[in-house]
């Protein structure tokens, strides 16, 4: 068969066609996992729940995990040691959160919402087959400016026997509302936060009828490490069995990995 020089050109460009569309390939990013996992541990000097210490204002120990799907939905276990006044019966030692969301981000702005779950191993009181564990669904919606983002959150307790004041008497819901802004810096690895919280009663994640709390802090990043300082205050006063201001004003460290 006689070759003449156009045939000889198509099948170059054929051939160079293909040669390109298999290094495209090669070259082209592989496709987002539709699973990811992520997780880390955190030693803090003092655990602060929305501003009381959940831990007589002694170190606590955290950890969590997160499987994500890519499409934004998630679900989240985080756990830590507390100190048995966290709970009526007094002998709960641990703090284990499982949570169920979903986040999506359209542009600069994000919304999460999902329900949080708490849970308080052994912490049922005599005679009572209700315990410690109550649920909180949340929603939350921030938006990035830049380096900086700013997110307001909403989390309602519906009415539930272990959100009772002493957990005991009727059942009590509770309100909690925040907003937080938090900024990198640029081309350093340093982040800035601030946080203003109110909680809304009574029940017994309140003080009283009400009470708002705040803090301002740092991290420093350094490869899979993260550390942290923090002021946390409120306008209220919880004493715990030893004598301690709960709510006082403190500064609370920490140094955290992820893997």
């Amino acid at each position: 068969m006689r070759v003449t020089y156009r045939h000889l050109f198509f099948a170059l460009a054929a051939a160079a066609g293909f040669a390109g569309s298999a290094a495209s390939a090669e070259d082209a990013p592989a496709p987002p996992p539709v699973f990811t996992i992520a997780g880390g541990a955190t030693l803090v000097t003092d655990y602060r729940f929305r501003g009381i210490s959940q831990t007589d204002r002694n170190v606590a120990v955290q950890g969590t995990a997160t499987l994500s799907h890519s499409s934004g939905f998630y679900v989240t276990f985080w756990g830590s040691s507390v100190d048995d006044y966290v709970t009526a019966s007094g002998q709960s030692h641990q703090e284990l959160d499982l949570i169920g969301g979903y986040k999506k981000t359209v542009g600069h702005t994000t919304i999460d919402l999902g329900v949080l779950y708490y849970v308080y191993p052994k912490t049922r009181l005599a005679g009572d087959r209700t315990s410690s564990n109550f649920f909180e669904p949340y929603f939350d919606v921030s938006q990035t400016f830049g380096p900086v983002t700013a997110k307001a959150t909403i989390n309602y307790a519906p009415k539930q026997k272990a959100l009772a004041l002493d957990q005991i008497g009727p059942k009590r819901d509770n309100v909690y509302l925040a907003g937080d802004l938090s900024a990198a810096i640029p081309h350093a690895p340093i982040g800035l936060t601030g946080h203003l919280g109110l909680t809304f009663g009574p029940s017994w994640l309140c003080i009283g009828k009400g009470y708002t709390e705040w803090g301002v802090g740092a991290t420093l990043s350094y490869h899979q490490l993260t550390f942290g300082v923090q002021y946390v205050d409120t306008n209220g006063t919880f004493i715990t069995p030893t004598g301690k201001n709960a709510s006082k004003a403190g500064i609370v460290g920490s140094v955290g990995v992820a893997f």
